[in-house]
């Protein structure tokens, strides 16, 4: 009988632990829903890490798309006249938005993405920063790029924006959604 019992009692336990609340990050970011996603992308590479990012916090998607497309000549970045070029070389440049107002009332984290273009960020994710107010938000920036680390797109924006809490965040390129979630995780210690 005593068998018996201690034998119910180790089924319930087991069986009440593994009802207990998982407390890891993707459940915790889906219950506060405190963060955004908002990212730029023209060749889908950027895209594929924010969605996997989505599926690891919950958060929302949201692109940040020019007015004006992009074609293929314009992101030539071979060739000085391009547009992604001369914009590059702007630093003024602020390429209309389609979509440029979010509403950010219940948001304390936004992660930021984009491609790394001439080791910066490009110019339509100044164009989203200037159009919204990030004000009190933890902006924790990801970026894909071939070669180029993010610190220098970091360092840009952190200097044309030093009131904003930027947090330097990862080059992100062919990431897994293992290697996100313990990227996140390592923010929150």
């Amino acid at each position: 009988m005593n068998r018996f019992i201690c034998a119910l009692l180790l089924i319930g336990s087991i069986f009440l632990s593994s009802c207990a609340q998982n407390n890891n990050i993707s459940d915790m970011d889906k219950e506060n829903n405190s963060a955004l996603i908002v990212y730029y992308s023209e060749t889908g590479t950027t895209e594929a890490i924010a969605k996997k990012i989505s599926q690891v916090t919950g958060a929302d998607l949201y692109r940040i798309e020019p007015e004006q497309p992009y074609t293929s000549a314009d992101l030539d970045w071979q060739d000085n006249n391009s547009r992604s070029t001369k914009e590059m070389n702007d630093r003024s440049a602020r390429p209309a938005i389609k979509n440029g107002k979010v509403n950010l009332d219940n948001v304390a984290t936004v992660y930021l993405g984009y491609p790394i273009w001439w080791d910066q960020a490009p110019r339509v994710v100044n164009t989203f920063i200037e159009s919204n107010d990030l004000s009190g938000k933890k902006i924790v920036t990801f970026c894909t790029s071939g070669e180029t680390s993010i610190d220098g797109s970091v360092r840009q924006l952190k200097s044309a924006y030093p009131a904003l809490d930027f947090v330097k965040g990862r080059r992100l390129n062919g990431a897994s959604v293992n290697e996100i979630e313990k990227w996140i995780a390592s923010m929150k210690k």
